[in-house]
């Protein structure tokens, strides 16, 4: 962690700062955040994640103390009393201290910064998942509901993989904490349209449609998962992250494919 944290309207030591326990995202797990990387000291699709954090704060009836100018220049004043060059911004909004443990009245901003290594690279070996029916709820909203991934996590690590992919009645939807797409036979790049978090990452490759990608958002089947010729997940801190094995399923070559490649140099290029 870097050496200041915000907490409201202050500045303080990272060891220092506390929200009390009667707060509704300790009392009820009632919150939403936001997360985006900085490279060079340069935050990397800021107007984006902003977007988006203000989406999911209106969607959960939390006020934002901050209009947009005034968040950017306390995001803008931390990095600068940090100054870390590559990184991670994390904005989180509480439920706030509630009378009656139920009741939003004033939520609490919560900003934190950490020291990221920054990889433009592809990671050619990947990760192996399972599959589990689960629907998020609220899923187009960014919560700090994980109950499900971590109560997972035994089961996970039983399997020897890396993550989960959610599946709703057989259609696939996402891993918790990023974004699934395959790569069919004939270079379609698919991604699930309903039920997911629409992620930073994810707006950027659909935006790659028609310039020399075919990129889509559609239901996709398990048995189209299990057929495909590549897979993959992207978040903002893993960008564009091989899935090589769905259920000891090795997915084509077991590596890396090559419309994934071709999408990661292309995404890249677009953070500098």
């Amino acid at each position: 962690m870097s050496k200041y944290t915000v907490v409201n309207n202050d500045f303080v030591l990272a060891g220092e700062a506390s929200v009390l326990i009667t707060d509704l995202a300790v009392q009820r797990g009632y919150g939403i955040f936001d997360f985006f990387k900085i490279i060079n000291g340069q935050p990397i699709f800021l107007e984006d994640h902003l977007d988006r954090f203000y989406h999911s704060a209106g969607q959960l009836r939390l006020p934002v103390a901050y209009n947009r100018d005034e968040l950017k220049a306390v995001l803008f004043e931390l990095m600068k009393k940090n100054e870390v060059s590559d990184s991670g911004i994390r904005i989180t909004l509480t439920g706030g201290y509630s009378p009656d443990g139920y009741t939003v009245v004033k939520p609490n901003m919560i900003i934190t910064q950490q020291p990221l290594t920054i990889s433009k690279e592809i990671n050619s070996q990947g990760i192996k998942v399972i599959t589990h029916p689960h629907q998020r709820q609220m899923a187009h909203i960014k919560t700090i509901d994980y109950l499900m991934a971590i109560w997972l996590q035994p089961l996970i690590k039983e399997k020897g993989a890396d993550d989960v992919l959610y599946h709703n009645n057989g259609m696939v939807k996402e891993v918790p904490r990023a974004n699934f797409f395959i790569v069919t036979s004939n270079n379609e790049v698919l991604t699930s349209g309903t039920g997911v978090l629409k992620g930073i990452i994810r707006k950027q490759l659909l935006g790659l449609n028609g310039k020399g990608f075919n990129v889509q958002e559609r239901e996709i089947s398990l048995e189209e998962v299990m057929a495909c010729k590549e897979a993959f997940i992207t978040s903002s801190t893993k960008n564009i992250l091989p899935v090589t094995e769905i259920d000891g399923h090795v997915i084509g070559n077991g590596g890396a494919g090559e419309v994934s490649k071709a999408l990661s140099e292309k995404l890249t290029s677009l953070f500098n």
